[in-house]
């Protein structure tokens, strides 16, 4: 039911969310502070905090972990043909090579990934998917299409066509400063 008018005429007030909350009680305390540039960082902070929460569930009750998934991202996206040397996998993911040895220990006993030594030259290790890392990395993919796309789906498609123009402007700016 719509929420009815008051004697004014003039129509209720939004619903408040947690950001409402949060910028009039910073907006007190801060000269200065502009009220929509902090909703609409806060928001889009709120946003990937939650898809990244749900995430990671998402693996709570499996052997495998968001890690595991990161990593075989990692594999089966970069540039080089199926295959990636510990170290472009660590500089992908952005972790130390040592975080990624360990990454890489506990794909290899679970058998998503091979380590071998690179035929052409021996001193380097090359990393490849198995079908079992593939499958863990697709529906890694799908499960987080799936959440992307319930967390956007209270917009129009005209809306979400607009959130997007606007965003890119914003990262467009960036990318130039």
């Amino acid at each position: 039911m719509a929420a009815p008018l008051c004697h004014t005429g003039a129509m209720a007030r939004a619903p408040q969310d947690s950001v409402d909350r949060h910028v009039a009680r910073w907006s007190g305390l801060i000269e200065g502070i502009d009220p929509q540039v902090e909703g609409a960082i806060t928001r889009m902070q709120a946003i990937t905090k939650r898809l990244r929460a749900d995430s990671h569930a998402s693996y709570a009750d499996t052997e495998d972990t968001i890690e595991d998934y990161y990593t075989l991202h990692a594999l089966l996206i970069q540039p080089y043909p199926e295959q990636a040397t510990p170290a472009q996998l660590a500089d992908s993911c952005g972790i130390t090579r040592a975080a990624m040895t360990s990454r890489l220990d506990r794909l290899v006993a679970r058998g998503h990934v091979t380590r071998d030594v690179d035929p052409i030259d021996r001193r380097r290790i090359l990393i490849r998917p198995t079908a079992s890392g593939r499958a863990l990395w697709e529906k890694g993919i799908a499960a987080g299409m799936s959440r992307e796309q319930d967390a956007f789906s209270v917009l129009t498609a005209k809306e979400l066509v607009t959130l997007n123009s606007l965003l890119r402007k914003v990262v467009l700016h960036l990318e130039e400063g």
